[in-house]
């Protein structure tokens, strides 16, 4: 089976949560398998129940299983964050659908508990990425696809990137064409080059920030910023991510440096 090839640890993890806001909604649970340089043969793992701090929703405790007595005695994520923070620290990351939802989610979730989670010099990886751009189906199809087995206990988050973590080995056996180093699955997986992770903004072709949404989609976010400063103030007030916020705040700063005297 092919290996991948790594130059630094890979944090395969998954989180099951109150919802699919990001910007509103808790993680629950979060699972993260680490493999280690230079080949994956080393590996870590460490499962938490998070108590949110808000009702786990009885339509969503149906799917993953997870109630509010379950996780009365958990840590908040505030308590667990320096925790998870180490425990991720100099990886790169990886998870099913994670550029989209679980890494933005998770780094909400730092911003709030007051950690400085960087992300600037790392990698990621989605696993999804790769499937839907060679076969499109979901996750519990592709496990059964590239693996020949049924993924068991489904939205266990556990089961859930053990599972991912066997599928991107199966990729990579399969599909010769793809290389197994993470810098290159980093640029295959993601579908835009996005600033924040909410991709409200996007860089485009000449490397320029743009608006991604609404009314200003595709214009420059530093002269929508510099002509309209109205508009920042709204997308503060609004209900739109943490990172997001913060990413406007620095594009915000950049058109006021570069406005006439």
């Amino acid at each position: 089976m092919a290996k991948l090839n790594l130059t630094r640890p890979l944090a395969f993890f998954d989180v099951e949560t109150t919802g699919l806001s990001i910007a509103s909604d808790r993680i629950v649970e979060i699972s993260i398998l680490k493999v280690f340089p230079p080949d994956g043969g080393r590996k870590e793992s460490k499962t938490l129940l998070i108590n949110p701090t808000i009702p786990i929703p009885k339509e969503v405790t149906k799917i993953h299983g997870i109630t509010d007595e379950d996780v009365k005695n958990a840590p908040t994520f505030a308590q667990a964050a320096n925790e998870l923070a180490e425990f991720l620290n100099d990886c790169d990351l990886a998870g099913y659908n994670c550029n989209y939802f679980d890494i933005p989610i998770l780094m909400e979730e730092f911003l709030r508990a007051g950690i400085n989670f960087d992300t600037k010099d790392r990698k990621f990886v989605d696993v999804q990425g790769i499937f839907h751009k060679k076969e499109e189906r979901t996750l519990s199809a592709a496990y059964k696809f590239y693996c020949s087995k049924e993924l068991n206990n489904a939205h266990s988050a556990e089961a859930d990137i053990n599972a991912t973590y066997e599928i991107l080995e199966a990729q990579l056996e399969r599909y010769t064409d793809l290389k197994s180093d993470v810098d290159y699955l980093h640029g295959f997986t993601s579908r835009t080059r996005r600033v924040d992770f909410a991709g409200r903004f996007i860089y485009n072709d000449k490397n320029t920030v743009v608006f991604n949404f609404g009314k200003h989609t595709g214009k420059s976010a530093e002269d929508v910023f510099r002509l309209e400063p109205q508009y920042y103030d709204w997308m503060m007030r609004g209900d739109f991510s943490l990172h997001t916020k913060k990413v406007i705040t620095e594009l915000f700063q950049k058109a006021k440096t570069k406005s006439p005297s």
